[in-house]
């Protein structure tokens, strides 16, 4: 190619040619900057905050992290399109371009972190230290390394928090709420009400004819996304798990004994321990002098108080021999119980032990513990086992070799899923049983395809699971016959719900209008009346949280009612009580924590929302919605 240029070049035509691409060449780098030339216009820019950039990379590692940690608090796998709809999506973004307009704003201010304050931050950082309390270099390379973090990396994103810690302190770190403020929070968060209710049950509704066609139709094509077929994947899962190829009754009692044995001072031990009381003298002869009255028929105690000193001041305490040092111990545990020893030098000078009580060794017998010391025997073994196993299901899928192959190949059975939505259920809608790792295997497999060789699943146990997609069905809208019984159960379900709903209002406004609460309970087919006298926002006994929501939403005097579990609940407000506030009590104090933290966060957030405005912000909402998996057509 640049021959031919070269050749074109020589000709008058060639040259101006040639001219015209160089200065197209020229007028693209100064219209689009020659950095986004090469990289693809901004192709990996995410959002733009003033001269910042927020990449895809950093949105996409960012995203997987919160992911990740969400499903394991939750413990169930959280999708894409679930962390979506919780609005995970935009939370995330806003505080990645939050920290930018931060970071952005410390470097106009000119505000700096020296290296010296850095490094005392990782020096007395907690999770650096050592069992001794000191910092451990080594630990904290090693904490780096699992983060994929450099110790220049973890130092900056260090220098970065200070610095965006030291603007919320400047602009929002001295927030003290007004006391009118804070009894106002008391009397909505410690307000307590009382009334009477009763439960309007299901049946009240009365009895609801069976949808006409047209009716179901009609329900169906306005709710027909409820209805969906959702994703469903046919997945091939081995497992091997160490506990599952324990097997304790292979143990023998002559092992497990021997196992005892070994372990036995160490766990099955519980050791002696004494109440030792020290009585201390500065001279030799002043210890001798009290021994001997000791000898001659005087109590330990006796010499205490005649030194002016309390069992406080001498008491050790019931402690193991391992508690004391030297010869204190060495003496203390070769007296007998109520023994008085002979002078001992300390440090200090002298002293005299008493032993007031002794509390033998007791040690659990073998025949208590065989069966959990077999238990862990077997375990061990099954680790190696599994071990072993894992590295010839490897050597057959290296091979080439489908899943079921490499079990079989080592004697083992894969369990095949006919199909699994994301959340863990088939077709029916009920959960599929035993399913290794739930959470985890499901994560992975909807983030794979048919075909990919997928990494394996190592579990907490020290196990393996390996698992293959075999088919995908994708999500598809069903049609009416498909899902017909589900359809008119939920049509039952809301004509219940409308028609309880009517009837609970006209009942309210009876109430209202002045009729008993209990006449109406009656009429009703003697329902049963119930009292509750402490209802607080936070909750009431027996009543559900959006009965309690509810009752607060009425005047005292008035009757409402809310949804029920099994109906509506039909309630009368009969009163309210609210406690004073004391401004010393812990519970004021807690009030004006969480005030001033909400004032705090209200101020940085407009203080934040401002250096947004004035620095702009863009969104490459294409890109957004390709890094969460949110469709784009």
């Amino acid at each position: 190619m640049l021959n031919n240029m070269r050749a074109a070049s020589e000709t008058w035509t060639g040259r101006i040619v040639s001219g015209l691409l160089m200065g197209f060449i020229v007028l693209s780098f100064s219209i689009f900057g020659i950095g986004d030339f090469f990289r693809g216009f901004g192709s990996n820019r995410l959002a733009s905050v003033g001269n910042t950039e927020i990449s895809a990379e950093s949105f996409r590692n960012a995203w997987s992290t919160q992911l990740q940690s969400l499903s394991t608090r939750l413990k169930k796998n959280v999708t894409n399109d679930e962390a979506r709809a919780a609005g995970l999506d935009r939370q995330l973004l806003n505080q990645l371009i939050g920290e930018a307009v931060i970071d952005q704003h410390a470097k106009q201010l000119g505000l700096a972190v020296s290296d010296e304050s850095i490094n005392k931050i990782v020096v007395d950082s907690p999770d650096f230290k050592n069992s001794a309390g000191q910092f451990d270099r080594l630990r904290f390379l090693e904490l780096l390394r699992r983060g994929n973090l450099t110790e220049r990396g973890y130092q900056d994103e260090q220098r970065k928090q200070t610095l965006r810690q030291e603007q919320v302190e400047a602009v929002a770190g001295a927030m003290n709420p007004p006391v009118t403020m804070l009894e106002m929070l008391n009397r909505s968060r410690n307000e307590r009400r009382s009334l009477d209710y009763f439960l309007l049950p299901l049946s009240a509704a009365g009895d609801i004819a069976p949808p006409t066609d047209d009716e179901l139709k009609k329900y169906f094509a306005s709710r027909a996304q409820n209805f969906r077929a959702p994703e469903y994947r046919s997945l091939i899962v081995l497992a091997v798990h160490p506990a599952a190829l324990a097997k304790p009754d292979a143990i023998s009692d002559e092992a497990a004994m021997k196992r005892y044995d070994d372990v036995k001072a160490a766990r099955f031990t519980t050791p002696e321990k004494r109440s030792v009381q020290q009585l201390p003298f500065a001279t030799e002869a002043e210890a001798v002098e009290a021994s001997a009255k000791i000898k001659a028929g005087a109590s330990f105690d006796e010499i205490v108080k005649a030194r002016d000193l309390s069992d406080k001041d001498v008491d050790l305490g019931l402690v193991e021999k391992k508690a004391l040092v030297g010869d204190i111990a060495n003496v203390a545990f070769s007296l007998g119980e109520g023994g008085v020893s002979e002078p001992v030098k300390n440090v200090f000078g002298f002293t005299l032990l008493h032993v007031s009580k002794i509390v033998p060794a007791l040690v659990t017998p073998f025949s208590e513990v065989a069966a959990d010391l077999k238990r862990e025997m077997a375990l061990v073994a099954a680790v190696k086992e599994a071990d072993g196993l894992r590295e010839k299901i490897e050597d057959a899928r290296s091979a080439g070799k489908p899943l079921v192959e490499a079990a079989k190949a080592v004697g083992l059975n894969v369990q095949e899923i006919n199909a699994i939505d994301a959340a863990g259920r088939d077709k029916t809608g009920a959960p599929v049983a035993e399913l290794a790792d739930r959470e985890a295997v499901l994560k992975a497999a909807f983030a794979s395809d048919v075909g990919v060789d997928n990494d394996t699943i190592s579990t907490k146990d020290h196990g393996t699971v390996w698992f293959e997609v075999a088919k995908v069905e994708p999500a598809r809208a069903n049609g009416l016959d498909e899902v017909k019984p589900r359809v008119e159960a939920a049509w039952r379900d809301e004509e219940t719900a409308k028609r309880l709903t009517a009837k609970a209002a006209e009942l309210v406004k009876q109430i209202n209008d002045g009729k008993a609460l209990e006449e109406i309970a009656a009429s009703e087919g003697k329902l049963e009346v119930k009292h509750v006298g402490d209802a607080q926002r936070k909750g009431a006994p027996d009543l559900p949280a959006s009965v309690v929501v509810q009752v607060f939403n009425v005047g005292i005097g008035a009757a409402g009612s809310a949804l029920a579990p099994d109906g509506r609940i039909i309630f009368k407000v009969l009163g309210k009580a609210v406690q004073p506030l004391d401004p010393a009590s812990s519970e004021a104090k807690t009030l004006e924590t969480e005030l001033r933290t909400s004032m705090a966060d209200e101020v940085f957030s407009q203080y934040l929302a401002q250096l947004q405005a004035d620095a702009g912000v863009t969104i490459n909402e294409p890109m957004l919605r390709q890094l969460t998996g949110s469709d784009s057509n």
